[in-house]
């Protein structure tokens, strides 16, 4: 096969859901790795793909993981909303999984009026809301793991903990929404992390705003259809309402 029908193949792969890692493209074209980087490069060079760490992207995809202060300050009002709503969903005395996030950190504090929980989360920041209450009736259950830019803890070691343990919900934040992607991150660890989540809770609740909706990151964490409910925002444009709810649960906050 020559570079450039190589070439062409990587792109529509790239384009069909927004990103593609390297050693899916290995396995599809039956190329070296070196050989898929290299034509990676020359249609990043091009402006035709983005080129980011395990593949490529659509340029001007959601590729880049803003850190947690860089995140904190957006679309403030409809986390807090989203929060309120995602913490109805859990009953006292229940167990909750919460990913990392600036979603599920505003959940973390909404939970606390919630009587008799058990929270397992890979995040610091959430861990550290609930030790602060300093509650009798609350149990915190860190995984370990390194330590990503949204202050996810991440890998193997988190991914260990995570398979043996089952919880009654999980409340997880993406960052982004896409009717064929699913629910995606930029983090290839991160997404394999949340992956492990998702797989240890009966129910599954996405917690993301509006401005989530037609976001592409590198790594399918679930699809639609994994996933039990979506909580948003009001904003959330209508179309996209329809594709959600034709796989799950959507409560606008």
């Amino acid at each position: 096969m020559l570079a450039r029908q190589r070439q062409e193949l990587i792109l529509t792969a790239v384009r069909a859901t927004g990103g593609a890692k390297v050693s899916d493209l290995v396995e599809r074209l039956g190329v070296s790795d070196m050989t898929v980087r290299r034509d990676i490069e020359a249609l990043a060079s091009r402006g035709l793909v983005t080129r980011v760490h395990g593949g490529a992207t659509t340029p001007g995809s959601s590729v880049e993981e803003p850190g947690f202060a860089a995140k904190s300050g957006l679309h403030t009002a409809a986390k807090q909303a989203i929060a309120v709503a995602a913490a109805a969903l859990v009953e006292p005395g229940a167990s909750v999984a919460l990913s990392a996030g600036t979603t599920t950190h505003a959940v973390a504090s909404a939970l606390l009026g919630t009587p008799r929980l058990t929270v397992v989360t890979n995040s610091l920041r959430v861990a550290e809301v609930l030790h602060d209450a300093a509650r009798d009736d609350l149990t915190v259950v860190l995984t370990g793991g390194e330590r990503t830019p949204s202050d996810a803890l991440v890998g193997p070691v988190a991914v260990a903990a995570l398979r043996q343990l089952h919880v009654d919900w999980l409340l997880m934040g993406v960052h982004g929404m896409d009717a064929e992607a699913g629910f995606t991150t930029p983090n290839l660890v991160e997404a394999e992390t949340n992956r492990a989540l998702v797989h240890c809770a009966r129910q599954v609740a996405v917690v993301a705003d509006n401005s989530k909706w037609g976001v592409v990151g590198l790594s399918t964490i679930a699809t639609l259809d994994e996933v039990d409910v979506v909580v948003t925002d009001a904003g959330l444009p209508p179309h996209a309402c329809r594709v959600l709810e034709n796989s799950c649960r959507v409560v606008l906050a």
